[in-house]
């Protein structure tokens, strides 16, 4: 898949709006580099338990995360209908394995509400607003709160 960025008007942003379950998350569409489907990946020894594995990409060593264990929901199993968002996150470049791509959404500021008080501080790490758009509840999520440097450095 390919994507054509839109020139923007000041204060608006695009977003890559995804699934995982039953629940819809965006990035900016700025981190992504682009939207594969899903392959297996190769396990690693000693890894922490939302890390899939590895994959080749283009002769480069791609981690691939399981978001959803990541965000501390259940556990992914993929099916050929899941796909691989690769995505950089601070200097790295990783995969995210997420159900289904959903959206690309262009939002203002005005747009992203705060995170409610009552969400846990692990949340707050990642979570930098939502989006109350047609209906659906959409978080946004900062990469970078999800993969500290320390954590990115072991991907």
């Amino acid at each position: 898949m390919s994507y054509v960025v839109k020139n923007l008007s000041q204060g608006s942003r695009e977003l890559i709006a995804f699934r995982i379950g039953n629940q819809e998350f965006c990035v900016s569409i700025m981190s992504v580099r682009e939207i594969r489907g899903w392959t297996p990946a190769t396990k690693m020894p000693h890894s922490p338990a939302y890390m899939m594995g590895v994959l080749n990409l283009r002769g480069a060593v791609l981690p691939i995360v399981d978001l959803a264990a990541r965000l501390g929901m259940r556990p992914a199993e993929p099916t050929p209908r899941h796909v691989i968002i690769v995505a950089q996150v601070g200097r790295k470049i990783v995969g995210l394995l997420v159900d289904a791509v959903s959206d690309i959404l262009t939002v203002t500021d005005e747009n992203i509400q705060p995170v409610p008080e009552v969400s846990s501080e692990i949340e707050r790490q990642f979570a930098r607003g939502i989006l109350a758009i047609d209906k659906r509840m959409i978080c946004l999520v900062e990469l970078e709160g999800l993969f500290p440097d320390h954590e990115s450095e072991a991907a």
